[in-house]
């Protein structure tokens, strides 16, 4: 008679790395809000005009201090023992613990000075804008198989076109369009490589970025700079309030009262959220991404829609570059984006190629430039230059030390040989 061998138990794989990541901060608030403590009182204005006086926020820094270091810590001590009973800690404890420091640190930074709440979120949504672009240009190219590294080349494209035309024409939605054609003439680039000659994507995307670069510096020395009356002077545009909505008191200056690039960026966001989770368009687009040789069985044409829509992506990116130039600056200048595409790239990531969660992570890293910016101002005493580094640092901490164990889409990289 043969015996039964009982199988044996299936080890979990358990990950301490949020706990981890908790702890060091925590250890951090430790440091900076107890043991490096500071007198006084910070104050958060809600003031607005034309709607009601909201009252100030009074917080004790040395006492606030405190009591988020010993809220930090058992969170942290939560997050630990929740990986150890189910093999997960709750991502609610994730958001709560990074509000709490963040308060903590803005009261701590801005002791005995008044912090002003509606422009600290107002200017972290425009901020937001190119990298929100940029994140959902991202998110619809690897959803469909091709990973977009070039979003800053794309940006950057989309910025120059937009100055020199918008300054030829004196006209803000001629610039538009030209920013979206410049972004997916880059995307074209990337697509035609990678999809039709089957070059490696990560190469191309860097090639690109370098190559847009160089040229946009290039042209930027000899042609934008002896001709900047007629060629870098666009108009931008200014904020459009939308009557009553602005009115609210917080919601309405933040939502209500911006630009029309950032209008069309909440409009984006919600389209491509629609576009990929409830039409048949989506649907084709995930299962090429995913699984192209299955999606070639059923009649879709993997290469038609790979290539597509990743001119769509360039598309979307291209407008975030207008921001720039049509809704910031006013005027091209070199390396105008400093970066922004690898962050976009980075919130695809951490928003797990959501485009409602990378939408989110973009606005943290808006959130991160915004609060340098205005803690400059108000007179931190975080030096500047360690100020500067904020919005990066956020990048590095949120991919590297929260966004844990991911799984983007299964082909993304991956191309696809008919036959």
């Amino acid at each position: 008679m043969t015996a039964l061998v009982a199988a044996p138990p299936v080890q979990k794989d358990v990950s301490y790395k949020t706990p981890i990541a908790l702890g060091v901060f925590a250890v951090l608030a430790l440091l900076l809000l107890v043991v490096f403590a500071r007198d006084g009182i910070s104050t958060f204005s809600f003031a607005q005009a034309g709607t009601v006086k909201l009252p100030d926020l009074r917080f004790p820094v040395r006492t606030t201090g405190i009591v988020v270091t010993v809220i930090a810590v058992l969170l942290a001590l939560l997050a630990t023992m929740l990986v150890r009973l189910r093999g997960t800690a709750s991502r609610w404890i994730v958001v709560v613990f990074t509000l709490l420091l963040v308060v903590g640190f803005l009261v701590w930074a801005t002791a005995g000075q008044r912090l002003p709440i509606i422009g600290l979120l107002t200017g972290s949504l425009a901020l937001a804008a190119p990298l929100i672009f940029g994140a959902l240009g991202g998110v619809v190219s690897e959803r469909v198989g091709v990973v977009n590294i070039a979003i800053e080349g794309q940006l950057l494209a989309g910025s120059f076109v937009s100055a020199v035309l918008a300054s030829v024409t004196q006209n803000l939605f001629v610039g538009l369009i030209g920013a979206v054609v410049a972004g997916m003439l880059v995307s074209f680039v990337l697509a035609a490589l990678s999809i039709k000659y089957v070059v490696n994507q990560v190469i191309v995307g860097v090639v690109l970025n370098v190559l847009v670069l160089g040229l946009t510096t290039f042209l930027y020395q000899a042609v934008l700079i002896p001709s900047t009356d007629a060629l870098n002077s666009p108009p931008t545009f200014s904020n459009l309030a939308i009557p009553g909505l602005s009115l609210i008191p917080i919601v309405g200056a933040v939502l209500f009262d911006q630009s029309i690039v950032t209008y069309l960026m909440i409009i984006a966001v919600v389209a491509v959220w629609i576009g990929l989770t409830r039409t048949r368009w989506g649907l084709r687009l995930r299962a090429v991404g995913e699984h192209p040789q299955a999606a070639d069985t059923v009649g879709i044409n993997v290469s038609r829609t790979r290539f597509w829509n990743v001119a769509l992506a360039g598309a979307i990116v291209g407008l975030g570059g207008a921001y720039f130039t049509l809704g910031s600056v006013g005027s091209f200048s070199q390396n105008i984006t400093s970066g922004a595409g690898y962050i976009a790239l980075a919130a695809v990531i951490f928003g797990r190629w959501d485009p409602i969660r990378a939408s989110m992570a973009g606005l943290l890293f808006g959130f991160a430039s915004q609060v340098a910016n205005i803690l400059g101002i108000v007179g931190s005493p975080v030096p500047s230059d360690i100020l500067l580094t904020l919005p990066y640092v956020v990048t590095i901490i949120a991919v590297a030390g929260l966004v844990g164990r991911v799984r983007g889409p299964a082909a993304a990289g991956r191309p696809y040989v008919k036959g």
